[in-house]
């Protein structure tokens, strides 16, 4: 068994269109390598910071994550064995390379799940008027007066204009 802490750059396209780990960012590792049967079984952690922009404000947001991970890497031997006999041929099976792993796809597949699917700047974060696109956080008050128009014949009838809502002489 080898425990390690190592840092990486981030791959190109680590997460979503949202919110993601920006390529070259620093991916921190803590990593625990043990010996089985089948192989080397790799478990550890990885720690990030995923930037993006809040879905209701579009602010930018910063997210640290911490996320744990475990795959097996099989042995080439037992890897094609594997294939020979697995009924499902679907079933991700990592294989290490000239004894090395590729942690790239486990790290892909343990991060991404874990970012935020609606990030928000904020839990309470009003977002932006649908009208205008004031950001309502910086003025609560904000509104528009806005008649429906199924109304606008009794409008009429009361001698104002619809549209600006003024009466008319």
């Amino acid at each position: 068994m080898v425990e390690s802490s190592r840092s990486a750059p981030a791959p190109k396209d680590f997460g979503t269109e949202v919110i993601g780990i920006p390529e070259g960012q620093p991916l921190e590792l803590d990593l625990r390598m043990e010996s089985v049967m089948e192989g080397v079984l790799v478990s550890g952690s990885v720690t990030a910071t995923a930037t993006g922009a809040c879905v209701r404000c579009l602010e930018p947001v910063h997210v640290r994550l911490d996320v744990p991970f475990q795959e097996l890497f099989a042995y080439t031997d037992r890897a094609a064995h594997h294939h020979q006999v697995a009924a499902d041929d679907n079933e991700d099976l990592y294989e290490l390379e000239d004894d090395y792993a590729d942690l790239e796809p486990v790290l892909r597949d343990a991060v991404v799940p874990a970012l935020p699917f609606k990030p928000v700047c904020r839990d309470d974060c009003p977002g932006l008027c649908s009208e205008c696109g004031a950001h309502l956080a910086d003025d609560p008050d904000h509104h528009h007066e806005v008649i429906d128009p199924r109304w606008s014949a009794l409008a009429e009838l009361a001698g104002t204009d619809p549209d600006t809502d003024e009466r008319r002489n």
